[in-house]
């Protein structure tokens, strides 16, 4: 799944896309995946990416929190968690660092 989630990332152009495996250090998820975009309606249709391959691959809903305008959005399917920034929040909140002990399986820039 999420190579699937990645590959539609990557067709809309999504920006400095990372799969983190955080299994070891995480209660709550196995997988992150993070990516940015550039601007508020590019986050709203990387979002609506990663939902409809979810849909229509693998028939799963997403609990989706956050909005465009605040720059951080998150679809949570339980083992996979997809974060979606703008480049200002990323570098703010800095999750490849925060969870640092965990596994860097893919870096796509």
């Amino acid at each position: 799944m999420a190579r699937e989630i990645i590959t539609s990332l990557e067709d809309k152009k999504a920006e400095d896309i990372v799969l983190m495996d955080i299994s070891n250090v995480s209660q709550f998820t196995d997988y992150f995946i993070i990516c940015s975009g550039t601007s508020d309606r590019m986050l709203q249709s990387l979002v609506r990416t990663v939902d409809n391959t979810a849909k229509s691959k693998y028939k799963l809903d997403a609990k989706v929190n956050g909005k465009s305008i605040e720059g951080w959005i998150t679809l949570d399917y339980g083992d996979l968690v997809v974060h979606v920034f703008s480049a200002k929040q990323r570098d703010y909140y800095q999750l490849e660092d925060l969870w640092a002990e965990g596994k860097l399986m893919l870096r796509l820039k």
